[in-house]
């Protein structure tokens, strides 16, 4: 095991240096929060592909895997439809928006009247993404170290604090591309072909597995539905996701480079799935599915190989979990405590040391939160619900309807959000209903609300074709050469 520690213990001395890297480039508001919008086709791939396939989607991909065979690959396969589909239709009028934050787009749609409901909904959504991803830290340091859950959560949360604080979303880049590297060594040329190796080959496992495990529907179709409806959309309209879009170069490195992410998260998903029909045929009685990952990695992996893929498990996690802790402070400085406090900036440097320290105070939280919650799954589907619930509608209304107004944008992120809530409550965290509900409420009040307000105002509406355009765009400060 000696070799394996060294392999980790490289990999998270690695991620620090690029903190430290990081922080010597973001040196203006632009830089700190969208690495200056300026990354090329290649970065942008990678970083995407990075952020969207976290610990759900390697630990738990494979769990689905072991639980239900190759339809197990169907959350991963709508978070990639999502992706492909927010990159062909939307990445290119959002990355010329020239904004921050979802919530400032939805302000500039609409006339600045939805900005700090919507960003307390946005603000919820990322933090419990940034908890579940936390979470998954305890799993695979118990497989590693043997390590207790709360140490665990400490350890690895504590590092995407320390490098997300120093240089922001330069360091945060530049750890995405060695992680996703990492993750395409580790999950796609390793893991993958070993484990169907040890299960005996692609005919072995159909000789050992029901029929039902190499269905592509097996899973069933309202859950694919679901997923669709939770995932693909939600990538649509994630401040996590947007974040990352609003650092492409131009619209062809969003639009393209986007799509090249998302086809590699169809890969990912495929490879979760067989991997862990694997495991199934391996280790057919495990208690838990979400163990698969780590059993299979711990006792079928020679030493060396077995760090290496531990570290992609690690890559995963930490891509998703800062993505969320940078979208998270982003939201909570500029959508609701600027806005309250009804401060501008007064000066570039000062904008910079505010979202650090604010990196710093929402890490504090979620680390913190994580400690507390068990359940990944329960807090990840509140993060979802409560995003596609509130504020799918309004968004996308926004995007492709012009009579969509501030009043129903307004009325549709309370009506669904609220509904969502009420209705987990009511019909329980997990079940299907509340996003189907809650949905249809925020569609209802928003179409009925906006058509019963006047329209929006001619100048507005003006303005926001300007932006979509490209034209009328906010000129960002230029940091002094040093």
């Amino acid at each position: 095991m000696a070799v394996d520690y060294t392999v980790i213990v490289v990999y998270l001395v690695g991620m620090l240096a690029m903190g430290w890297w990081g922080m010597r480039r973001a040196r203006s508001k632009s830089e700190f929060l969208v690495a200056g919008r300026r990354l090329g086709p290649a970065m942008y791939s990678g970083t995407m592909a990075a952020i969207v396939l976290g610990g759900a989607s390697t630990i738990g991909g494979v769990g689905l895997g072991y639980r239900y065979g190759l339809s197990g690959a169907w959350m991963v396969f709508t978070i990639g439809l999502g992706l492909l589909a927010l990159s062909v239709f939307f990445s290119a009028r959002i990355a010329r928006l020239k904004v921050y934050t979802v919530s400032e787009m939805l302000d500039l749609r609409y006339g600045g009247r939805a900005g700090v409901i919507s960003g307390v909904v946005m603000w919820a959504y990322t933090l419990m993404l940034g908890v579940t991803s936390t979470i998954a830290y305890a799993t695979i340091f118990d497989v590693l170290l043997d390590m207790n859950r709360t140490l665990a959560i400490v350890l690895g949360g504590s590092i995407v604090v320390a490098y997300s604080t120093l240089g922001g979303m330069w360091s945060i880049t530049l750890t995405d591309m060695v992680q996703f590297v990492v993750k395409t060594i580790g999950v796609l040329l390793l893991l993958l072909p070993i484990a169907v190796v040890k299960a005996g080959g692609f005919g072995e496992m159909k000789a050992k597995l029901p029929t039902s495990y190499f269905d592509p529907l097996g899973i069933g179709g309202e859950t694919i539905f679901t997923y669709v409806l939770i995932y693909t959309f939600g990538m649509l309209i994630g401040q996590d996701i947007w974040q990352r879009v609003f650092t492409a170069r131009n619209d062809t490195t969003a639009r393209w480079g986007g799509t090249v992410a998302g086809t590699y998260c169809l890969a990912y998903a495929l490879a979760g799935a067989v991997i862990g029909t694997a495991a199934k045929v391996l280790y057919p009685n495990l208690a838990n599915a979400d163990d698969a990952f780590a059993t299979i990695v711990k006792d079928e992996l020679p030493v060396g190989v077995r760090g290496l893929v531990l570290a992609a498990a690690l890559a995963a996690v930490m891509s998703t979990s800062s993505g969320a802790l940078i979208a998270c402070a982003t939201v909570a400085n500029n959508d609701i405590w600027s806005r309250l406090r009804g401060r501008t900036s007064s000066g570039d440097h000062d904008e910079v040391r505010g979202n650090r320290a604010f990196i710093l105070v929402m890490g504090v939280a979620v680390i913190g939160t994580a400690i507390a919650l068990n359940n990944v799954v329960e807090a990840l589907t509140v993060a979802y619900n409560l995003l596609v619930g509130g504020l799918l509608v309004p968004i996308l209304g926004g995007l492709l309807w012009k009579r969509g107004t501030a009043q129903g944008a307004l009325a549709s992120v309370i009506v669904g959000g609220l509904a969502v809530i009420g209705l987990m409550a009511g019909y329980g965290i997990l079940a299907n209903e509340p996003v189907y509900y809650g949905l249809l409420a925020s569609l209802v009040v928003y179409v009925a609300v906006s058509l019963a307000t006047p329209a929006t105002d001619t100048a507005v509406l003006e303005a926001w074709r300007d932006r979509l355009a490209g034209r009328g765009e906010v000129l960002e400060p230029v940091p002094a050469p040093r």
